[in-house]
Protein backbone atom coordinates (compact mmCIF):
# COMPACT_ATOMS: atom_id res chain seq x y z
CA UNK A 1 0.00 0.00 0.00
CA UNK A 2 1.01 3.56 -1.04
CA UNK A 3 1.92 5.79 1.96
CA UNK A 4 1.03 9.83 1.69
CA UNK A 5 4.11 11.91 2.43
CA UNK A 6 6.56 8.95 2.21
CA UNK A 7 8.79 7.95 -0.87
CA UNK A 8 6.81 4.61 -2.33
CA UNK A 9 7.97 1.93 -4.69
CA UNK A 10 4.44 1.16 -7.28
CA UNK A 11 3.99 -0.69 -10.21
CA UNK A 12 2.84 1.09 -12.99
CA UNK A 13 -0.92 -0.32 -13.75
CA UNK A 14 -1.76 1.78 -16.96
CA UNK A 15 -0.76 4.40 -19.75
CA UNK A 16 -3.12 7.18 -20.38
CA UNK A 17 -2.40 10.66 -22.05
CA UNK A 18 -2.31 12.75 -18.07
CA UNK A 19 0.29 10.16 -17.62
CA UNK A 20 1.05 7.35 -15.97
CA UNK A 21 -1.15 4.91 -13.56
CA UNK A 22 0.33 3.75 -10.75
CA UNK A 23 -0.94 0.70 -8.15
CA UNK A 24 -1.16 2.62 -4.99
CA UNK A 25 -3.13 -0.22 -3.07
CA UNK A 26 -5.94 0.77 -0.99
CA UNK A 27 -5.45 4.34 -2.25
CA UNK A 28 -6.48 3.05 -5.68
CA UNK A 29 -4.49 4.35 -8.73
CA UNK A 30 -2.25 7.50 -8.43
CA UNK A 31 -1.64 9.49 -11.64
CA UNK A 32 2.10 10.09 -12.26
CA UNK A 33 2.18 13.40 -14.45
CA UNK A 34 3.62 12.50 -18.16
CA UNK A 35 6.66 15.30 -17.18
CA UNK A 36 7.98 13.50 -14.41
CA UNK A 37 8.28 10.16 -16.38
CA UNK A 38 11.40 8.61 -16.42
CA UNK A 39 12.55 8.79 -20.50
CA UNK A 40 14.10 4.54 -19.97
CA UNK A 41 11.09 3.83 -18.63
CA UNK A 42 10.27 -0.32 -19.49
CA UNK A 43 7.00 -2.22 -19.13
CA UNK A 44 6.64 -3.94 -15.81
CA UNK A 45 9.44 -1.46 -14.25
CA UNK A 46 8.44 -0.46 -10.81
CA UNK A 47 8.84 3.49 -10.20
CA UNK A 48 10.55 5.24 -6.98
CA UNK A 49 7.95 7.78 -6.39
CA UNK A 50 6.71 10.45 -3.57
CA UNK A 51 3.03 10.34 -2.82
CA UNK A 52 1.31 13.69 -1.86
CA UNK A 53 -2.21 16.15 -2.36
CA UNK A 54 -1.97 18.78 -5.40
CA UNK A 55 -4.07 21.64 -5.70
CA UNK A 56 -6.89 20.10 -6.11
CA UNK A 57 -6.67 17.62 -3.35
CA UNK A 58 -6.18 14.78 -5.69
CA UNK A 59 -3.33 12.47 -5.02
CA UNK A 60 -0.55 12.63 -7.35
CA UNK A 61 3.17 10.65 -7.56
CA UNK A 62 5.91 12.61 -8.23
CA UNK A 63 9.65 11.40 -8.92
CA UNK A 64 10.87 15.05 -7.59
CA UNK A 65 12.52 14.71 -4.05
CA UNK A 66 10.89 16.76 -1.65
CA UNK A 67 13.89 18.34 1.39
CA UNK A 68 11.66 16.50 4.02
CA UNK A 69 9.09 13.88 4.31
CA UNK A 70 5.97 13.21 6.44
CA UNK A 71 7.52 12.66 10.30
CA UNK A 72 10.83 14.53 9.51
CA UNK A 73 12.05 18.61 11.05
CA UNK A 74 13.37 20.54 7.99
CA UNK A 75 14.96 23.97 7.89
CA UNK A 76 12.64 25.45 4.82
CA UNK A 77 12.65 29.30 2.81
CA UNK A 78 9.73 31.47 3.04
CA UNK A 79 9.08 32.03 -0.61
CA UNK A 80 5.54 33.70 -0.51
CA UNK A 81 2.60 34.60 1.50
CA UNK A 82 -1.04 34.26 1.36
CA UNK A 83 -2.95 36.25 4.18
CA UNK A 84 -6.42 34.05 4.36
CA UNK A 85 -4.19 30.85 5.24
CA UNK A 86 -0.45 31.41 5.91
CA UNK A 87 3.04 31.34 4.15
CA UNK A 88 4.09 28.69 1.71
CA UNK A 89 7.83 27.06 2.19
CA UNK A 90 10.09 25.81 -1.01
CA UNK A 91 10.55 21.99 -0.22
CA UNK A 92 12.19 20.94 -3.44
CA UNK A 93 8.70 20.18 -5.43
CA UNK A 94 6.89 22.21 -7.63
CA UNK A 95 3.95 22.50 -5.27
CA UNK A 96 4.83 24.99 -2.15
CA UNK A 97 4.44 23.28 1.54
CA UNK A 98 1.87 24.92 3.56
CA UNK A 99 2.59 26.64 7.12
CA UNK A 100 -0.57 27.46 8.55
CA UNK A 101 -1.08 30.43 10.45
CA UNK A 102 -1.83 28.16 13.36
CA UNK A 103 1.45 26.51 13.05
CA UNK A 104 3.49 29.68 13.50
CA UNK A 105 4.96 30.67 16.94
CA UNK A 106 5.83 33.86 15.13
CA UNK A 107 4.99 35.82 12.31
CA UNK A 108 7.09 34.61 9.43
CA UNK A 109 7.99 36.75 6.30
CA UNK A 110 9.11 35.81 2.62
CA UNK A 111 12.90 34.87 2.45
CA UNK A 112 12.74 33.57 5.84
CA UNK A 113 14.12 30.24 7.03
CA UNK A 114 12.24 28.37 9.34
CA UNK A 115 12.29 24.92 11.23
CA UNK A 116 9.56 23.12 10.91
CA UNK A 117 7.86 19.67 11.32
CA UNK A 118 6.39 17.92 8.07
CA UNK A 119 3.10 16.17 8.99
CA UNK A 120 -0.07 14.69 7.40
CA UNK A 121 -3.00 16.64 8.61
CA UNK A 122 -5.32 13.63 9.06
CA UNK A 123 -8.91 15.98 8.29
CA UNK A 124 -8.16 17.10 5.17
CA UNK A 125 -5.35 14.62 4.19
CA UNK A 126 -3.10 17.10 2.94
CA UNK A 127 0.79 17.92 3.83
CA UNK A 128 1.85 21.07 6.02
CA UNK A 129 4.23 22.40 7.75
CA UNK A 130 4.30 23.02 11.65
CA UNK A 131 6.76 25.73 13.65
CA UNK A 132 5.65 24.23 16.90
CA UNK A 133 8.25 22.27 17.24
CA UNK A 134 7.48 20.80 20.52
CA UNK A 135 4.30 19.16 19.89
CA UNK A 136 6.02 17.05 17.40
CA UNK A 137 9.21 15.92 19.71
CA UNK A 138 9.00 12.97 21.43
CA UNK A 139 7.82 13.31 25.15
CA UNK A 140 9.61 9.67 26.23
CA UNK A 141 12.37 9.85 28.00
CA UNK A 142 15.54 9.27 26.38
CA UNK A 143 17.41 6.19 26.46
CA UNK A 144 20.81 7.60 24.72
CA UNK A 145 24.26 6.59 26.45
CA UNK A 146 26.45 8.94 27.83
CA UNK A 147 29.05 9.17 24.35
CA UNK A 148 26.91 7.92 21.96
CA UNK A 149 26.82 9.70 18.34
CA UNK A 150 23.73 11.20 17.36
CA UNK A 151 22.24 13.36 14.34
CA UNK A 152 21.71 16.87 15.29
CA UNK A 153 19.88 19.97 13.61
CA UNK A 154 20.58 23.19 15.13
CA UNK A 155 17.07 24.60 15.68
CA UNK A 156 17.70 27.87 17.45
CA UNK A 157 20.24 30.34 19.37
CA UNK A 158 19.87 30.77 23.33
CA UNK A 159 21.78 32.38 26.39
CA UNK A 160 23.56 29.10 27.33
CA UNK A 161 24.50 27.94 23.65
CA UNK A 162 22.43 26.20 20.77
CA UNK A 163 19.46 24.16 20.96
CA UNK A 164 18.96 21.04 18.81
CA UNK A 165 16.72 18.55 17.59
CA UNK A 166 18.57 14.97 18.25
CA UNK A 167 17.87 12.22 16.18
CA UNK A 168 14.74 13.83 14.46
CA UNK A 169 13.13 12.63 17.79
CA UNK A 170 14.59 15.40 21.14
CA UNK A 171 15.53 18.45 21.86
CA UNK A 172 19.39 19.33 23.09
CA UNK A 173 21.40 21.37 23.63
CA UNK A 174 25.28 22.28 22.63
CA UNK A 175 26.90 24.72 25.86
CA UNK A 176 28.53 28.28 23.86
CA UNK A 177 31.86 27.11 25.83
CA UNK A 178 31.71 23.59 24.33
CA UNK A 179 32.42 25.20 20.92
CA UNK A 180 35.12 26.68 19.12
CA UNK A 181 32.84 28.51 16.43
CA UNK A 182 29.17 29.60 15.64
CA UNK A 183 26.63 27.40 14.42
CA UNK A 184 23.83 28.49 11.75
CA UNK A 185 20.40 27.89 12.24
CA UNK A 186 19.03 24.56 10.05
CA UNK A 187 22.63 23.32 9.88
CA UNK A 188 23.08 19.43 10.26
CA UNK A 189 25.83 18.10 11.99
CA UNK A 190 26.84 14.83 13.77
CA UNK A 191 26.98 15.20 17.44
CA UNK A 192 27.64 13.22 20.79
CA UNK A 193 25.71 12.57 23.71
CA UNK A 194 27.21 14.29 26.83
CA UNK A 195 24.52 13.35 29.23
CA UNK A 196 21.01 12.67 30.21
CA UNK A 197 20.13 14.42 33.13
CA UNK A 198 17.43 14.15 35.44
CA UNK A 199 13.70 14.64 33.57
CA UNK A 200 14.67 13.71 29.93
CA UNK A 201 16.91 17.17 29.02
CA UNK A 202 20.07 15.95 26.93
CA UNK A 203 23.66 18.07 27.11
CA UNK A 204 25.62 17.88 23.91
CA UNK A 205 29.14 17.82 22.43
CA UNK A 206 30.79 17.88 19.15
CA UNK A 207 33.07 15.96 19.98
CA UNK A 208 33.68 12.83 21.25
CA UNK A 209 35.34 12.59 25.32
CA UNK A 210 38.96 11.21 25.21
CA UNK A 211 40.61 8.70 22.95
CA UNK A 212 37.45 7.67 21.39
CA UNK A 213 37.87 10.78 19.31
CA UNK A 214 41.47 11.02 18.99
CA UNK A 215 42.23 7.67 17.80
CA UNK A 216 39.82 8.16 14.58
CA UNK A 217 41.25 11.65 14.24
CA UNK A 218 44.79 10.35 14.02
CA UNK A 219 43.87 8.49 11.07
CA UNK A 220 41.47 11.12 9.17
CA UNK A 221 44.79 13.30 9.71
CA UNK A 222 47.33 10.32 8.06
CA UNK A 223 44.56 9.62 5.09
CA UNK A 224 44.22 13.07 4.53
CA UNK A 225 48.07 14.04 4.55
CA UNK A 226 49.00 10.97 2.26
CA UNK A 227 46.42 11.58 0.11
CA UNK A 228 48.21 15.20 -0.71
CA UNK A 229 51.42 13.61 -0.99
CA UNK A 230 52.72 13.58 2.00
CA UNK A 231 52.15 17.06 3.46
CA UNK A 232 49.09 18.64 4.93
CA UNK A 233 48.37 22.54 5.11
CA UNK A 234 46.65 22.68 8.69
CA UNK A 235 48.62 22.76 12.24
CA UNK A 236 47.95 23.98 15.35
CA UNK A 237 47.48 28.02 14.48
CA UNK A 238 45.00 26.85 11.39
CA UNK A 239 41.10 28.14 12.34
CA UNK A 240 38.60 26.65 14.07
CA UNK A 241 36.31 27.21 11.17
CA UNK A 242 38.73 26.01 8.42
CA UNK A 243 39.17 22.65 11.23
CA UNK A 244 35.67 22.29 11.62
CA UNK A 245 34.61 22.76 7.86
CA UNK A 246 37.54 19.91 6.75
CA UNK A 247 37.52 17.72 9.74
CA UNK A 248 34.02 18.22 11.25
CA UNK A 249 35.73 18.57 14.71
CA UNK A 250 36.75 21.36 16.94
CA UNK A 251 40.45 23.04 17.55
CA UNK A 252 40.72 21.50 20.42
CA UNK A 253 40.12 17.51 19.25
CA UNK A 254 42.30 18.36 16.06
CA UNK A 255 45.46 19.76 18.23
CA UNK A 256 45.42 16.60 20.81
CA UNK A 257 45.84 14.39 17.59
CA UNK A 258 48.28 15.89 16.35
CA UNK A 259 49.71 16.01 19.70
CA UNK A 260 49.61 12.48 19.30
CA UNK A 261 50.47 12.35 16.10
CA UNK A 262 53.91 14.06 17.21
CA UNK A 263 54.38 11.91 20.45
CA UNK A 264 54.23 9.01 18.09
CA UNK A 265 56.83 10.47 15.57
CA UNK A 266 54.17 10.23 12.68
CA UNK A 267 54.44 13.27 11.61
CA UNK A 268 56.59 16.37 11.99
CA UNK A 269 55.35 20.60 12.48
CA UNK A 270 56.68 22.05 8.86
CA UNK A 271 55.42 25.57 9.93
CA UNK A 272 52.95 25.89 8.74
CA UNK A 273 51.59 22.41 8.01
CA UNK A 274 52.77 19.14 9.06
CA UNK A 275 54.60 16.77 7.48
CA UNK A 276 54.17 12.91 7.32
CA UNK A 277 57.25 10.77 8.54
CA UNK A 278 57.99 7.15 7.19
CA UNK A 279 57.84 5.56 10.96
CA UNK A 280 58.32 2.26 9.46
CA UNK A 281 61.83 2.61 9.30
CA UNK A 282 63.92 0.42 11.11
CA UNK A 283 65.46 1.79 14.77
CA UNK A 284 68.88 3.06 14.09
CA UNK A 285 68.27 3.79 10.34
CA UNK A 286 65.85 7.25 10.65
CA UNK A 287 67.69 10.20 9.33
CA UNK A 288 68.53 12.94 11.85
CA UNK A 289 66.24 15.24 9.39
CA UNK A 290 63.22 13.25 9.44
CA UNK A 291 63.28 13.76 13.38
CA UNK A 292 60.84 15.92 15.25
CA UNK A 293 63.45 19.14 16.02
CA UNK A 294 63.04 18.57 19.78
CA UNK A 295 63.96 14.90 19.19
CA UNK A 296 67.36 15.17 17.85
CA UNK A 297 70.07 13.70 19.83
CA UNK A 298 72.59 15.98 21.07
CA UNK A 299 76.36 14.77 20.48
CA UNK A 300 78.92 15.50 23.04
CA UNK A 301 82.85 15.95 22.27
CA UNK A 302 84.66 12.83 23.10
CA UNK A 303 86.93 12.47 26.13
CA UNK A 304 90.73 11.97 24.83
CA UNK A 305 92.26 8.62 25.34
Amino acid sequence: MATIGKRNTLSIVRSSGPGLYLDGGELGEILLPGRYIPRDIKAGDKLDVFIYTDSEDRLVATTEIPLALVGEFACLKVISFNRQIGAFLDWGLSKDLLLPFREQNTPVGVGQKVIVFVYLDEQSKRIVASARLSRHLSRDTPSYRDGEQVNLMIASRSSLGYNAIVNNAHRGLLYHDNLSAPLEVGQKIKGFVRTVRVGGKIDLRLDASGYKRVAPLKDLIVAAAEKNGGHLDFDDNSSPEKIRKTFGVSKNAFKQALGALYKSRRIRFTNPGIQLLDNTTPIGEARLSDLPPMAKPSRKPRRAS
